[in-house]
């Protein structure tokens, strides 16, 4: 049994609704919205110029000729019967520029490179590649959004007869992946 002050209660929430015309419905179609953001940040590009050619400077190859080996720091080592004559030789140089803090890989030549003679038909041959830093994955990392690098080689060098006097010259391509 409904107690008289239930029954009085249900009685007057009736009434109020039937006078009223409202009736309790559940909520439906509401909405919310919110605002969202987005961000975009131009970096900047990664590249990569030369600063300084290499060159194994000024040498006489010898009876038996050999090799120059230039490391990445410039200095050199000289093997076989070629005579080094006192100057200049510097390893390649590379200004690598790009987002601060980036890493990257260095990708040197796999394959010999030839140096053709500027006057004839005679070639050196440029093998062993290194750089600093190494070419480790992510062995190179742009503090403050730039890095240097290096790179020496061997130059291998026949007899006088097999490279006459004169100058040699090539490229080589090197490559920087960004990580």
């Amino acid at each position: 049994m409904l107690s008289k002050r239930l029954k009085k209660y249900f009685f007057c929430l009736a009434a109020t609704l039937i006078v009223t015309g409202t009736w309790v419905k559940a909520q439906t179609g509401t909405t919310a919205s919110a605002t969202g953001h987005i961000i975009a940040e131009v970096i900047t590009v990664y590249s990569a110029t030369e600063m300084s050619q290499m060159n194994f400077g000024r040498f006489y190859p010898g009876p038996h000729g050999g090799e120059i080996i230039l490391t990445p720091e410039s200095t050199v080592s000289v093997m076989g019967s070629v005579y080094k004559e006192a100057g200049t030789q510097t390893a390649a140089s590379f200004y690598v520029s790009g987002h601060a803090g980036t890493s990257f890989t260095i990708t040197l030549p796999r394959e010999p490179v030839v140096l053709n003679h500027v006057s004839s038909a005679r070639t050196m041959s440029i093998s062993d590649w290194v750089s600093n830093p190494g070419i480790e994955p992510a062995a190179g990392i742009l503090q403050n959004g730039s890095q240097m690098v290096y790179v020496g080689a061997t130059l291998k060098i026949g007899t006088l007869e097999d490279n006459p006097v004169g100058i040699y010259a090539g490229t080589f391509n090197i490559t920087f992946d960004f990580n």
